[in-house]
């Protein structure tokens, strides 16, 4: 009895402060608290599963990863909002709501427009239930499991309703993940609505828990009698308003609302692209109805967008992690909504012929998404204006610089590039690859930072010594790695060819080529013809292959491996087995045998492993949670069998 009351009030302590935190901005307690409150909590529910309830504070915590969304019908339809892109379009909807009310007086609640993804969160008796995205206003996808780890949502409230919301980045949180992206090497979120649906249908919901996203309210189903009670009666439950919400008596209080706040979208910590107007009487909204996309008795007034002509004094490269290269062009400093922009990424060679721009040209910048710098288009072109030529060698490296048929980026093809080399070291490490278990991230970049680890071959000359130098290296750590890249010398030549990092050379790729080949030289010294005998390599797999290994530097690398002891012929046989010519789709957690496992004993058995579920298929093996091939298997009426059926179909 007294765990149990325990337990109860950690979790309303927990719940409190979680309100105080992440809906009221006034926290009372510090982060170090709350995580020792959280931790006793955890403790207690492990020690006494019992008394775990679906809505403790701990069940915010992203589950595994799932194979894809499934499709939901709404409640009612999520239909989007007729725009206004001036003050003249905005009185004209005032005319028609006065037209079609006639003599009656009515008020607008207006709501500044978050710059989000839309969402219907469901209760059924006072438990957080379901969330939905908007999808095609009609189906939207369930993201529940992603959801719940949003901390502004409650995971319980009295009754059973739908709210529906916007979910979004508050600046702070939109610009760290940008960074964390561009030090990934990967694409900027163009703007917090991206972001926000980026993360929010992401299929690992651990991903969606460490973005930071927030979610605020601004439709309650079934309604109050107004719109301003829905929001009133939201905030008293536990969700999050518009603060700046007003009502305004008649269009002069509108057109001034929207104009206040188009001149103090800066100092919000949120991106906003407009205001939202709605008629404020429910009973008025039903008189004047829908058309087929919109609501007559709402409107979205936008925002122009924040631009500003400036010079373009140059257009240099970058080289990125995965060896993209890519052009970015110098401004002569301009003010855009009060922040100082003078570059912007023009992407690729296609984009910058698309938009005509030369060095010497003036350009119209916008901050896309009132964030990210964008060229627009060339307003005028400069006197002496100069074409950018794309290099045909890296800047870092002296490498050579491609393009790939089909591909709109560049690309340095030298593995051992100063600029990707970080990228390199830790695909050669990952899982599935050479197995080098503690080469993380932290200790990759102190390695290269230190000129240890020059390429990937320079980890096989690693000592003690040079390990426990490092940040956060204990000797344990240190003789830990060590074991692993002493290990990872007897890699299968499949493991070796994608730890390569050859472009478009995956695990399955790798796998074939060793297969088809049987030995490195052959694939190193095989012209395109040859590589293309292989299943399901293509021309473009191919040439990727010959460019790769036309690189002296790459083929420098491989001596150094083979000088190593790595192994670099594959024992090709002829399978067969109870399973030959059968093919397999695997699916969900299985109980014994992780992935590679049972992909492994199937190959071994005979039978091929294919990604996607088609006509082809003979059996899908499901585990826990499986996902949406599950579901294609059946639609299909393809078999679906466990582990165990499985493991005795080979006995």
């Amino acid at each position: 009895m007294l765990r149990s009351s325990q337990y109860k009030h950690l979790q309303d302590e927990l719940r409190r402060h979680e309100h105080l935190y992440y809906v009221l901005d006034a926290p009372e307690i510090t982060d170090a608290e709350y995580d020792r409150m959280m931790q006793e909590l955890k403790a207690l529910e492990e020690a006494h599963p019992e008394l775990v309830t679906p809505d403790s504070p701990t069940q915010r915590v992203g589950g595994k990863p799932r194979e894809g969304f499934v499709k939901v019908a709404h409640s009612g339809a999520m239909l989007s909002l007729d725009n206004a892109l001036d003050e003249a379009e905005l009185r004209d909807f005032d005319r028609r709501v006065r037209e079609l009310l006639g003599d009656q007086s009515y008020t607008y609640v207006a709501e500044l427009k978050l710059d989000g993804l839309s969402l219907a969160v469901h209760y059924r008796d006072g438990a957080f239930a379901q969330a939905v995205t908007r999808g095609d206003g009609s189906v939207g996808e369930d993201v529940t499991e992603n959801t719940r780890t949003i901390r502004s949502i409650p995971l319980r409230a009295k009754g059973s309703f739908e709210v529906r919301g916007e979910v979004v980045f508050n600046k702070k949180a939109f610009e760290k993940l940008n960074a964390e992206r561009e030090l990934a090497e990967l694409p900027r979120f163009a703007n917090p609505r991206n972001a926000a649906a980026g993360s929010l249908r992401v299929l690992d919901p651990s991903i969606t828990a460490s973005r930071q996203l927030d979610f605020y309210a601004y439709f309650l189903i079934p309604p109050r009698p107004t719109q301003w009670e829905s929001l009133e009666a939201l905030h008293a439950m536990g969700f999050k308003v518009n603060s700046h919400r007003k009502r305004c008596q008649g269009i002069e209080e509108l057109v001034a609302y929207c104009k206040e706040w188009e001149a103090k979208r800066d100092s919000l910590p949120l991106e906003i692209d407009g205001v939202v107007a709605k008629v404020d009487s429910v009973a008025q909204q039903a008189k004047l109805g829908w058309t087929a996309k919109a609501p007559r008795w709402a409107i979205a007034f936008k925002f122009p967008a924040q631009q500003a002509q400036t010079l373009v004094e140059d257009i240099i490269v970058n080289v990125g992690r995965t060896g993209a290269v890519t052009p970015t062009a110098i401004f002569t400093p301009v003010n855009i909504g009060g922040v100082m922009v003078g570059k912007a990424t023009l992407h690729n060679e296609d984009e910058i012929g698309r938009l005509g721009v030369q060095i010497g040209d003036t350009v119209l910048v916008e901050r896309a998404g009132d964030v990210i710098p964008k060229v627009v288009r060339v307003v005028n072109e400069g006197d002496n204006r100069r074409p950018f030529v794309m290099p045909t060698t890296c800047p870092d490296c002296g490498g050579d610089v491609v393009r790939a048929e089909g591909e709109a980026i560049s690309r340095c093809i030298n593995t051992n590039c100063p600029a990707r080399l970080k990228e390199s070291v830790l695909h050669f490490a990952a899982r599935g690859v050479m197995d080098i278990d503690g080469l993380g991230e932290v200790l990759v970049n102190n390695l290269v930072g230190s000129g240890l680890v020059k390429n990937v071959a320079d980890l096989y000359k690693l000592t003690l010594d040079d390990l426990v130098k490092m940040e956060r290296m204990g000797s344990k750590s240190a003789l830990n790695v060590l074991k692993h890249i002493e290990a990872s010398r007897k890699s299968t030549l499949n493991r070796l060819i994608n730890g390569l990092g050859i472009p478009f050379v995956g695990e399955r790729t790798a796998q074939i080529l060793a297969k088809t080949f049987g030995d490195l030289d052959k694939i190193m010294n095989a012209d395109e013809e040859e590589l293309k005998k292989a299943e399901e390599v293509g021309p473009k797999v191919a040439h990727s292959i010959r460019q790769f290994f036309d690189q002296p530097a790459n083929r420098e690398l491989v001596e150094r491996l083979r000088h190593e002891g790595f192994v670099f012929t594959y024992e090709v046989t002829r399978q067969t087995g109870k399973l030959q010519g059968l093919t397999f789709v695997l699916t969900g957690t299985l109980p014994n045998l992780t992935r590679e496992e049972a992909q492994q004993r199937i190959e071994a058995a005979g039978g091929k492993v294919a990604k996607s579920v088609s006509k082809k298929t003979n059996y899908v093996v499901a585990g826990e949670e499986a996902g949406s091939k599950l579901d294609k298997a059946k639609e299909l009426g393809i078999k679906v069998v466990d582990e165990a059926e499985l493991i005795g179909m080979m006995a």
